[in-house]
């Protein structure tokens, strides 16, 4: 991923915040992980949920001629993992969020301010 990673991690946000995922934490990782320099870590209401927005971030992505490296979870829907190399999106159902805590993982992380603007509809 060659943009902003700034500019990048607010699109996703917004986007699964416009597909109604909750609890959107964004954490700079880098020097925890070897894997990816940022992770994004969301909330959905049920399999089909966490499908859409995975869905939804991929579209997006794409109109920014961004295309993941790999895609895990999609099938099953309960915890989805979408991997732009230094971007790792993971779309969790409650119960699995809560048994993992990836947070937990990344204690030492830097929580990054993610600039979503709220909807005003009811």
């Amino acid at each position: 991923m060659k943009k902003d990673p700034k500019k990048t991690l607010d699109l996703i946000a917004q986007t699964i915040y416009d597909k109604k995922g909750e609890n959107i934490i964004a954490l700079d990782v880098k020097g925890i992980s070897s894997i990816t320099d940022y992770v994004i870590i969301a909330s959905a209401n049920v399999e089909r949920h966490s499908q859409a927005i995975a869905k939804s971030v991929i579209d997006e992505l794409k109109k920014i001629k961004e295309r993941p490296s790999f895609i895990e979870g999609a099938s099953d829907g309960d915890w989805i993992v979408i991997d732009y190399m230094n971007i790792m999106v993971h779309i969790f159902i409650p119960e699995l969020r809560e048994r993992y805590k990836l947070e937990s993982l990344f204690s030492e992380a830097k929580i990054i301010d993610l600039n979503i603007k709220i909807s005003n509809e009811v």
